[in-house]
């Protein structure tokens, strides 16, 4: 029986963290949970790479591709979700095991959630629509003006952020940063953890960046993402701003090459990742990063290959 409560696999994109955690729950008897804010969505199973549908009758998967592309699915409705398969696999005695690259869900599990009022649809409506035709260099620059403390640590192009901030500052007359130090403890605050960040070599991370994009398009994530633009979705929504779905969608409306779309999707996903590095090395305490294969047999010995949670 391993004495962990939770095994949690974070790493950047293309680390193998999907296979390092299938591996584990094969050896414990474990279940997989998804801690990947993209892989929540149905809508796109080959350009957010969730698991192969081998992979999860294989393996039992929990938490993907569970919400309809047309949700703007919250951290706090993530931590709602994974505390109820907590209580479930814990009843079972089985042992949970998060793995993704979303750091916020990974620090929302532990450390809670601000204590931010839920946001009034005729507010977020009224906001998008006086945004609509604003350059989000401009939007970012209103923020600054309500809330600087929290328009200086979002990057100047990220729209969804910066219009989130804008909405909370419309709906409480408070700024977001204002809320971030009310907060509930997450379900995973206290617990026996095992915490593992897959840290491959920059260059190879790369490579294989670069040659999973290209299976993607080979296994027909274009087809994905027409599927997806016909639904005309708020450009804002989560699902619409993954990794190479902007690039494909103008090469679909004709304003892009299929060559420079996929280009633009590999160097997307590597400034992502080169983002995920920089988060869990400034902001998440305890974990250990494991750098190559005997790194990561070392890991898995340190299970005790139980079979059960403690």
């Amino acid at each position: 029986m391993t004495r962990y409560d939770a095994v949690l696999i974070a790493g950047p994109t293309a680390s193998g963290k999907s296979a390092f955690a299938i591996e584990m729950a094969r050896l414990t008897g474990g279940v997989v949970l998804n801690a990947d804010s993209m892989q929540v969505y149905s809508d796109l199973r080959l350009l957010t790479a969730r698991p192969s549908p081998e992979d999860e009758a294989a393996t039992e998967h929990r938490l993907y591709g569970f919400v309809d592309g047309a949700e703007n699915f919250s951290v706090a409705r993530y931590v709602g979700a994974v505390n109820a398969e907590l209580e479930a696999l814990h009843a079972a005695r089985r042992l949970p095991i998060l793995t993704g690259g979303t750091g916020l869900y990974f620090q929302a599990l532990e450390a809670g959630l601000s204590r931010i009022p839920g946001l009034p649809a005729e507010v977020r409506e009224r906001e998008r629509a006086a945004a609509a035709d604003v350059s989000t260099a401009d939007l970012h620059a209103r923020l600054a003006l309500c809330d600087p403390a929290g328009a200086a640590t979002l990057r100047p192009t990220d729209r969804l952020r910066v219009m989130r901030a804008l909405e909370v500052f419309a709906a409480t007359g408070r700024s977001l940063s204002s809320f971030h130090g009310e907060r509930e403890p997450g379900p995973l605050a206290g617990k026996r953890l095992l915490k593992l960040f897959l840290a491959p070599e920059r260059g190879a991370l790369h490579e294989r960046i670069n040659a999973r994009f290209l299976d993607m398009i080979a296994k027909g994530a274009i087809d994905e993402v027409r599927g997806l633009a016909a639904r005309g979705l708020d450009p804002l929504l989560p699902v619409m701003r993954a990794h190479g779905a902007p690039a494909l969608m103008a090469c679909l409306r004709g304003e892009m090459p299929l060559n420079d779309a996929i280009q633009r999707g590999q160097a997307d996903t590597r400034a992502y990742v080169k983002r995920q590095f920089t988060w869990f090395r400034n902001q998440m305490d305890g974990w250990r990063w494991l750098n190559d294969e005997v790194a990561r047999h070392d890991a898995l010995s340190q299970l005790g290959m139980g079979g059960e949670a403690a």
